[in-house]
């Protein structure tokens, strides 16, 4: 299944007013900045719904992914486009050196730099990404002091996992027709450190020893090889989706960690135009919603504010947790 992020430009076009909101203009209704945070297991949406999001709102993409942070494997680490970021300004996204090690406290570092930046331009923070121990570490970390200058909006993409299985191993096939193997083979070294830096990526130490063999092996046996290491891929990203799952509950069960839920199932479920309207419906619509009235806490403040065709188009103003 194919799913666009093209919607967000439709978002863009039907859910603003002829002029741009501004921040400002919900600015009274606030005691501390706000930030919202997209949470999810990989290949649900997080980074559509994002994108989808900063075209109804004021805002810019905080990237919270750890192996997307690094430069190169665009297509290994599924990183959004250019096309695809619809002019969004995403931060810390292909931004760091490929054999550093970055870790979770230097994500804190740069992510206060920019959350700092984003709300001096009067822009709303989305943090995205599949790295919830990141997320975690930035938001309860009591030194940085974050939840004292900021309110959390936690949004969390679900879709069971029978169903995202399914998906992500027809999203690893077409990203080995996109060229997966090639660009691995372009980062490859015999001695390389699968422990650290962009390496650690799902996509990479699972092609180690067909890369190694292929230039010895006949077809038949660089064939199998190549199909047990995409096998592989495919295992160890539905081993990282259950973990993610696991971590979003936890997260969920502890205090101040108040999650909305939008399940994204029947999405999966669909192709093409369908599936598009099916997003629209059970998640664009709804987390825009929401996040209105995290922003203006306020139902009637939202309307005033927020772009007028998206009540128009008769979404509920007392949306809730899904």
């Amino acid at each position: 299944m194919s799913i666009s992020l093209a919607i967000s430009k439709q978002l863009a076009q039907s859910c603003y007013p002829d002029s741009p909101v501004s921040i400002d203009s919900f600015k009274s209704w606030r005691r501390k900045e706000k930030v919202v945070v997209v949470m999810g297991a990989t290949g649900t949406g997080k980074s559509r719904l994002s994108i989808d999001l900063a075209s109804c709102f004021p805002a810019e993409v905080i990237n919270s992914d750890k192996i997307q942070v690094y430069q190169g494997l665009d297509i290994v680490t599924n990183k959004v486009t250019k096309d695809e970021t619809s002019g969004i300004p995403h931060h810390l996204l292909g931004v760091v050196d490929q054999e550093s090690d970055f870790t979770s406290t230097d994500f804190r570092y740069l992510a206060t730099h920019a959350l700092g930046s984003i709300v001096g331009r009067n822009h709303l923070p989305i943090i995205a990404g599949g790295s919830n121990s990141y997320i975690e570490h930035l938001v309860d970390d009591n030194e940085l002091g974050f939840r004292a200058k900021y309110d959390c909006c936690f949004l969390w993409v679900d879709v069971s996992l029978p169903v995202l299985h399914s998906f992500v191993s027809d999203r690893v096939d077409r990203m080995v027709e996109m060229g997966l193997v090639d660009e691995v083979r372009r980062l490859f070294k015999p001695d390389g450190d699968y422990s650290r830096g962009i390496r650690r990526a799902i996509g990479v130490p699972e092609m180690d020893w067909y890369l190694r063999t292929e230039a010895y092996a006949n077809g038949k046996t660089r064939l199998r090889m190549l199909e047990e290491a995409v096998d592989e891929i495919k295992v160890n990203t539905c081993t990282l989706a259950r973990r993610q799952l696991e971590k979003i509950r936890r997260l969920q069960s502890l205090p101040g960690w108040k999650v909305h839920r939008l399940d994204a199932t029947d999405v999966l479920r669909m192709h093409g135009r369908q599936a598009d309207k099916a997003w629209d419906n059970l998640i664009a619509k709804p987390s825009s919603m929401i996040v209105g009235q995290f922003l203006y806490d306020d139902g009637n403040a939202y309307r005033k504010f927020c772009r007028p065709a998206i009540v128009a188009r008769g979404i509920p103003v007392a949306a809730g947790t899904h």
